[in-house]
């Protein structure tokens, strides 16, 4: 049996993991559980607008913010603010202040011209005063009367927007039907976190337990391991609806999964593995 190299990339848990759970449960859940810590979604739980109560939940349950996402949901279209680079600026100090490294945020909706005329230009100016990552996210059309519609301005797809940093999420190429790898590798060094979930192609985002659905998610985080990505990974699943047990098989699961793929051979080539491959571990 080859020597195999654990990386050092953190494997967190989004509270939207545990939704309709509170902040609570998802410290409490990653403590369990064994992630090495939380990304918090922002959203009407009023714990998670608090940066203080997260910082007791972090040091109760022993377990850091690795990134804080920006209430940018339709769930949260006023929480805090309805604009979304002042959501933004207030997800970088609460990032701040927990000693969080990354702020996920999406390019805004249609209906909000007003931010969308300066978004990319509010995000750098935010960008040029913090050291925090502002990972701009992969969306997805939505389907209307059977027709595909852009909901997002410009595009649901941010990276021709030329952001400093972009959050991949794997059940968004899913539902947009896009070619994950090749999203990462247009990304490049501006790849700076994972959410790592799965989808079957349809056009509902699932947020499927990794290795449920169709997404390269084992070579995605393969190559990831391979090349020295110095991100975080972030499961974000969908439990809404499972029994207590279910659900702990579904996290317990997703976890397993992410560490079993980030962790690879030493002398392995940094090559994504193309479908059907296998890799003696």
């Amino acid at each position: 049996m080859r020597a195999v190299r654990v990386p050092s990339i953190p494997v967190g848990l989004s509270t939207a993991s545990v939704y309709p759970g509170d902040a609570e449960t998802a410290f409490r859940a990653a403590a369990d559980f064994g992630y090495d810590g939380v990304e918090v979604l922002v959203q009407t739980d009023p714990v998670s607008q608090d940066a203080a109560a997260l910082a007791e939940l972090s040091q109760r349950y022993e377990v850091p913010v690795l990134s804080v996402h920006s209430p940018c949901l339709l769930l949260t279209a006023r929480v805090w603010s309805t604009d979304p680079v002042i959501k933004i600026a207030r997800s970088v100090e609460m990032a701040e202040r927990l000693g969080a490294t990354t702020v996920v945020t999406h390019p805004p909706f249609v209906w909000q011209r007003s931010a969308a005329a300066h978004f990319d230009d509010a995000v750098a100016e935010l960008q040029e005063r913090t050291d925090v990552r502002i990972a701009v996210e992969n969306m997805f059309p939505l389907k209307v009367r059977g027709a595909l519609v852009n909901s997002y301005r410009p595009h649901w797809n941010p990276i021709p927007a030329g952001h400093r940093w972009f959050t991949l999420d794997l059940s968004h190429t899913a539902t947009s039907q896009s070619d994950a790898l090749a999203m990462a590798a247009q990304m490049g060094d501006r790849l700076g976190h994972l959410h790592l979930a799965d989808g079957s192609g349809s056009a509902r985002d699932e947020h499927l337990v990794p290795g449920r659905g169709g997404q390269p998610c084992a070579q995605m985080l393969e190559l990831l391991a391979g090349n020295g990505f110095d991100g975080a990974v972030v499961l974000e699943i969908s439990t809404r609806g499972r029994s207590e047990a279910d659900r702990s098989t579904d996290l317990a699961e997703a976890l397993s999964f992410a560490r079993l793929h980030l962790a690879i051979p030493s002398n392995a080539p940094n090559t994504v593995i193309g479908p059907g491959e296998h890799r003696e571990l």
